[in-house]
């Protein structure tokens, strides 16, 4: 079952795109601007909207670790701000300045994809923000791409109807005609599936087309066996052009939305229909599981983006945990540890965590220092991507249940050292640092601060350690 939650009605022209973080939701639109809710309540951030671009913005995205948000637009441009306090970091001209059409994160934060009208791919190197390799598809317009999970192949979709796959060296490997009459939109699940026949690993990508049609591929990346790409089934039940499509974040299930102005939610093992909305008005344009909530986002030409509570009862596959919900984190079993790794993409992991006992409360104990010394886990990326993950996770549990005072208005996250401003609200010390290096207004009301002194909300603090203390009990 799928309810309609929320409507978010703030933009003032067709919404594009829509993405989560583990904590937030950006839109944008033709309206120039983007976007940033809070997935508590759905309040937008005291920065938003993010009004950088001079035309219409088409595409938004969230870095892994959600710190860095990338926006798109007719302006030739891709814009990195920072989630925390909504500061514009680099604008990222396009080679020849031809509108981009769409943008992604690697699965690793180093580098940015950004794809433009004239078929020019740039790969940006996030940290620097240079230019690090780019190609060009020949004949139509770039206006689809997803990464494959490891980082080192991505897929890129054009409105000539060809899906091509491409190395991190920016080679193209393989080139397919997907679509009679062009590619809109092309999505790559992070869960593996098994090809029984030689017993490698496939991963299963979408497409969706201005034919009407979903297809369903299984596409093999390996350095040593370079890429195999397998089509697999078609999903119909669309009427009209399909314009977006993406997979839930455990793979078994994929949504879909259409000129026919519905979204479609299917079985991805069964290609059944398991929902159909037709709340949209006009055509939708957009939609986004979040990654660690059973929420869905659509976005659409009538200027809304509307959130949506699944009931995920389906049963998991290949061993994830069943409704994580349902068993708080510190009662999880090594089993459901494992399954859990699986899910994050890393089932490497899951023979050293079973050697270890590692159980849902020793999980969350983990630091960086017991995964170097104790696991041995050598490599600072793959420690920091196993934080990384762990941190998410113990987010999302206090989300739950976080007193909204405890939060900064700024971050939206836990205050650590909560000041004072003269506006008479409390924030994150270093927020509201950042915040103030830059502008005099106050992020609550806009007004001109009287002073930018910062007292030490000490009374806070300590209430904030009190709770946590009870949160541990």
């Amino acid at each position: 079952m799928a309810t309609l939650i929320r409507t978010l009605a703030d933009h003032s022209d067709d919404v594009n795109c829509c993405a989560f973080s583990s904590s937030c939701l950006a839109t944008c639109s033709m309206d120039k601007t983007v976007r940033v809710y809070s997935l508590r309540g759905f309040a937008e951030l005291p920065y938003s909207p993010l009004a950088g671009h001079a035309y219409a913005v088409h595409c938004c995205c969230f870095s892994p670790s959600g710190r860095l948000l990338a926006s798109c637009s007719t302006d030739g441009t891709t814009a990195l701000w920072d989630t925390r306090h909504g500061a514009r970091l680099a604008v990222l001209p396009q080679p020849g300045h031809s509108p981009v059409r769409v943008c992604r994160f690697a699965p690793e934060p180093a580098h940015l994809l950004a794809g433009a009208a004239d078929g020019s791919v740039v790969l940006w190197n996030v940290r620097s923000f240079k230019l690090h390799r780019s190609g060009k598809v020949k004949g139509g317009s770039l206006v689809a791409c997803a990464f494959a999970p490891n980082g080192n192949f991505f897929v890129t979709g054009s409105s000539s109807g060809d899906l091509t796959i491409w190395d991190d060296k920016m080679r193209c490997l393989y080139n397919e005609k997907a679509h009679d009459l062009g590619v809109t939109c092309c999505d790559i699940s992070s869960h593996p599936v098994s090809d029984s026949a030689n017993g490698f690993k496939y991963f299963q990508m979408a497409s969706c087309g201005q034919d009407h049609q979903i297809k369903l591929w299984l596409i093999l990346f390996a350095d040593f066996l370079g890429v195999e790409l397998k089509y697999k089934c078609t999903l119909s039940g669309h009427s009209a052009p399909v314009l977006a499509c993406a997979f839930s974040c455990d793979g078994q299930m994929i949504v879909s939305g259409s000129v026919d102005k519905c979204v479609i939610i299917y079985e991805t093992s069964t290609g059944n229909t398991l929902h159909t909305l037709s709340q949209h008005t006009r055509y939708v344009t957009t939609c986004a599981f979040a990654p660690h909530s059973p929420l869905l986002a659509t976005g659409s030409m009538d200027k809304t983006v509307l959130i949506w509570q699944l009931d995920l009862k389906q049963p998991s596959a290949g061993g994830t945990v069943e409704n994580e919900s349902k068993v708080a984190v510190e009662d999880w079993s090594e089993d459901d540890v494992s399954a859990w790794l699986c899910a994050q993409d890393l089932s490497n992991f899951v023979g050293l965590f079973k050697l270890n006992n590692i159980d849902g409360k020793e999980l969350l104990n983990l630091t960086k220092e017991s995964l170097a010394n104790e696991l041995k886990i050598e490599s600072l990326g793959l420690r920091s991507k196993v934080l990384r993950k762990i941190e998410e996770l113990r987010m999302t549990m206090i989300s739950v249940s976080v007193p909204d005072e405890f939060l900064c208005p700024i971050t939206r996250e836990l205050m650590n050292d909560p000041v004072i401003a003269t506006d008479g609200y409390s924030y994150e010390r270093e927020a509201m640092e950042n915040w103030i290096s830059n502008r005099r207004s106050s992020p609550m009301t806009n007004l001109p601060l009287q002073s930018l002194m910062l007292t030490p909300n000490r009374t806070l603090k300590m209430a904030i350690s009190r709770w946590l203390e009870t949160q541990k009990k």
